[in-house]
């Protein structure tokens, strides 16, 4: 039978340092009316009778600001990239040329600033309720030490203000993200 031993809260303030890093990758790949090569990251290929990301089977650069250029390196797998892009729900229109697609970046309308605000607003509350859930584990943990007896329940108690604590920041630094994340889309 495993000893119990003493939580350590350290362990969980980094899988809500990852939650939080998780968000800011997960804005990159959002519009915000110009150009950016992480915007192509989410998107998957089919390659090889398999999905894999578009990195892995091409190269993204930006030429000019409101231009992206994705070179793919085998020149079977335009069309599929083509596909993908397409298909990708980010509302670009790639242009074919040899093994280079072109995608022109059209300047965000309105309506379409307000769904990315919602969109990055899912995101968000993605990332709150992984948070939400670390917190959990690490209160489950520090319960199950005490009823172990690896832990007194004035300890415990004071380690779950501490993580809690760790886990009001973590949300803050969501929102503040989020904030301006927001502002960045609805700049014009």
């Amino acid at each position: 039978m495993a000893t119990a031993e003493k939580p350590v809260l350290s362990k969980y303030k980094d899988r809500m340092d990852k939650a939080v890093a998780a968000l800011k990758e997960e804005f990159g790949s959002l519009r915000t009316g110009r150009a950016s090569s992480s915007l192509l990251d989410q998107v998957t290929v089919e390659a090889y009778g398999s999905t894999v990301p578009l990195n892995q089977v091409a190269a993204v650069s930006v030429p000019e600001p409101r231009m992206l250029v994705v070179n793919v390196w085998d020149k079977g797998l335009a069309v599929s990239v083509e596909k993908a892009i397409r298909n990708s729900g980010l509302g670009f229109n790639p242009v074919v040329d040899g093994q280079n697609l072109r995608i022109p970046i059209p300047p965000l309308t309105e309506e379409r600033r307000k769904e990315m605000v919602k969109l990055a607003g899912k995101y968000a509350e993605q990332q709150r309720i992984a948070v939400r859930n670390v917190r959990r584990d690490a209160n489950d943990d520090l319960k199950k030490a005490e009823k172990d007896g690896v832990v007194s329940q004035d300890e415990q108690k004071r380690m779950e203000g501490e993580v809690q604590k760790l886990t009001d920041e973590a949300i803050k630094r969501v929102d503040e993200a989020l904030k301006v994340k927001e502002q960045e889309i609805m700049q014009v």
